[in-house]
């Protein structure tokens, strides 16, 4: 099998890499023919080439492999390969998060297959798995750490006390996170993980338009005063149907040292999911970094080979999306003096504690839409304001 790969930054490099050097009668069998690259840039490689309509029309190429990042032009490249008869296989999660629904039409149209692994939980099989239990099941919730860049950051400051930005710059260094962090630190690439699996999950397109807070602002006392309380801060996506009812969220999470979220390590991810028979499953794997995601799309590649049975998606369900519904505690952290928490958030503010020189708020019992908004009142006034979830029971 013959393919193109568009695009040759960190996963481009690792496919190349892969499938140079094969180890398996899988990989064996797929010779990239073409690495597009954008003019001007020098061609280093034999396979390089920088017109993309030579690609479309060389019959010999059966898929084409999308890992230029961003909307365009990978947009229009994918629909452009898919109307030519070419499979497409994506890590791309930003394109592939506003555009799925149109992907995947177009490609049944011209009878082809979309597939797109990689964009979500590196090389763990995660969109598989949520097929896979909807083939038999509805499934009621899903939540996990699927950023990888993050949960870096996160392990490292808890286990070796460190700073965050210290810890982001060892990062940046070693290739999970990018020269401007903000996608992963803020929670927007976590976001489009969510909106991809929430669609596929729950039979809709979800919105983007969920609350969103990330690790930007979190620091070593931070993580001292959940480690001396016997816990440990991990970035939760998360999304929740009752009835017909859709909730999604991305937040920091606080869990106790001894679950099995707190014990994820390095760049790992972790995604668990829920169907009504099965109950919860979860899935643990490497979550970021160059040849973990390569690896999720050759697998991609590999399924095309074997001509693997293409899945149907749905995504006509009527679904009412609403983020003030469940109800959590949680706990701030900020500089303002008391009498603006409790402005901002009135009876839902419990006990105060102080440590290393801050002061720790408990939220209690109030839903995620409006400790968001609260969250953002405070930060006109103290923009290192830090807030988490506490994890109690069920997510």
């Amino acid at each position: 099998m013959k393919i193109a790969v568009l695009g040759y930054g960190t996963i481009g490099r690792g496919v190349y890499e892969i499938l140079s050097n094969p180890v398996t009668d899988y990989t064996k069998k797929i010779q990239v023919s073409y690495i597009w690259i954008r003019k001007g840039k020098e061609k280093a490689l034999p396979e390089m080439c920088d017109d993309f309509n030579i690609i479309l029309q060389d019959k010999e190429v059966e898929v084409v492999v999308e890992l230029l990042g961003g909307i365009e032009p990978a947009h229009t490249m994918i629909l452009e390969a898919l109307r030519a008869g070419k499979h497409v296989v994506t890590a791309n999660k930003k394109v592939t998060a506003q555009y799925l629904k149109e992907f995947l039409e177009v490609a049944k149209e011209h009878h082809v297959q979309f597939l797109f692994e990689a964009t979500t939980g590196g090389g763990i099989p995660w969109v598989r798995a949520v097929e896979k239990v909807k083939r038999i099941d509805e499934v009621s919730d899903f939540h996990g750490i699927f950023n990888g860049t993050t949960n870096y950051i996160l392990d490292r400051m808890y286990k070796e006390g460190a700073e965050f930005d210290d810890v982001l710059k060892d990062a940046q260094q070693l290739g999970y996170a990018e020269h401007d962090p903000s996608a992963d630190i803020d929670g927007l690439d976590i976001g489009d993980k969510l909106q991809i699996t929430a669609s596929l999950a729950f039979d809709c397109i979800a919105p983007n338009d969920f609350p969103i807070f990330g690790i930007r602002t979190i620091t070593k006392n931070d993580i001292s005063f959940f480690k001396n309380r016997g816990q440990v801060v991990k970035l939760i996506a998360q999304a929740k149907r009752s009835n017909n009812i859709l909730s999604c969220c991305i937040e920091p999470v606080v869990f106790s040292k001894d679950s099995m979220e707190a014990s994820v390590p390095n760049n790992f991810n972790l995604g668990s999911i829920t169907g009504t028979t099965i109950g919860e499953l979860k899935f643990y794997g490497q979550g970021a970094g160059m040849l973990p995601t390569a690896n999720a799309v050759i697998q991609d590649i590999i399924d095309l080979l074997e001509e693997k049975n293409e899945t149907a998606f749905d995504f006509s369900k009527e679904v009412e999306f609403c983020y003030d519904k469940i109800m959590k505690d949680y706990i701030i952290r900020t500089s303002l003096p008391e009498e603006k928490v409790r402005e901002v958030f009135g009876e839902n503010v419990g006990e105060r504690e102080e440590y290393l020189g801050n002061y720790y708020y408990e939220i209690l019992t109030i839903s995620t839409k409006r400790l968001h908004d609260g969250i953002q009142q405070l930060q006109v006034y103290d923009k290192t304001v830090f807030g988490a979830r506490i994890h109690v029971g069920t997510l």
